[in-house]
């Protein structure tokens, strides 16, 4: 009865040990089923090992420790407020709230973390807008300078009309000039290789002057002098430095155009824009 009664209540032991998830082990002699804490098995009466169960330290103690990204984060997004500091922010951020959130409590800073995540996008969206507002500025000072660089375009071809003209007078067995150099400053009153009949920034192979480039190309040059010539002006970025093209020839007339098709047949520059004698 005695021993009936014990393998009952081994048993009922070992059921509710299988239902409380108890581990269990083999008895060293006889092979049967016991617990873990069991220090002397019931079914034969031999002492068994109890294993030591290891206490996991507790982490209650250790305060978190603060993420570097995140303050790095927080700096560039607060003080810095535009780009590159803006990006910095924004990709420190990001890794911050990664590393948080893989530490399980380890590393603090979310809210550091946030912050420069959400100063460094505002950033990046205020300098978007800066950017934008520039080229817009440029674009519409760009537009608005297009009437001063025509007429100034207009004066300058007045210039070299009357430079070119002056210059075949004075060297008529040249003609024309072969090149604009020619007409540039030179000791005394001039010769020939030096006329002095303009200033140095327009006795240049290739002029510029308020957003309007100046090509001269003397015509077919004869075994004495130079007869025809070609002066076009074209504007630097077209649409915003100036619209209209302009052409001058031997025959004096200021001509206009609104692409770079310009020559002697294009229409001639009326009203007031154009006061030389043709």
């Amino acid at each position: 009865m005695d021993l009936l009664y014990i393998l009952r209540a081994v048993s009922r032991f070992s059921l509710v040990a299988q239902r409380r998830s108890v581990n269990l082990k083999q008895c060293t002699n006889c092979r049967g089923n016991l617990a873990d804490f069991v220090a002397v098995c019931p079914y034969c009466g031999v002492s068994q090992p109890v294993p030591q169960i290891a206490m996991a330290q507790s982490e209650w103690g250790v305060p978190p420790q603060n993420s570097n990204k995140a303050l790095a984060s927080l700096i560039c997004g607060v003080i810095l407020c535009f780009a590159p500091a803006s990006i910095a922010a924004v990709i420190l951020g990001h890794l911050a709230l990664s590393d948080i959130k893989r530490s399980a409590g380890r590393i603090s800073g979310h809210g550091m973390a946030l912050a420069g995540l959400v100063m460094g996008y505002v950033g990046v969206a205020l300098t978007v807008i800066f950017a934008l507002a520039v080229v817009f500025s440029v674009r519409n000072a760009l537009r608005y300078s297009v009437p001063r660089n025509e007429m100034a375009a207009i004066s300058t071809m007045r210039t070299y009309n009357e430079a070119l003209k002056a210059y075949a007078a004075k060297c008529p067995q040249q003609g024309y000039p072969v090149a604009l150099t020619s007409l540039g400053p030179g000791p005394g009153t001039g010769d020939c290789t030096r006329a002095n009949l303009t200033d140095a920034s327009l006795a240049i192979p290739k002029p510029v002057n308020l957003g309007y480039q100046f090509v001269y190309t003397p015509g077919v040059m004869g075994a004495e002098k130079v007869t025809v010539f070609a002066l076009v002006a074209s504007p630097l970025q077209p649409g915003f430095t100036g619209k209209r093209y302009f052409f001058l020839d031997e025959g004096g007339v200021l001509r206009q155009a609104d692409s770079q098709i310009i020559g002697p047949r294009s229409d001639p520059v009326t009203g007031t824009e154009n006061n030389d004698e043709q």
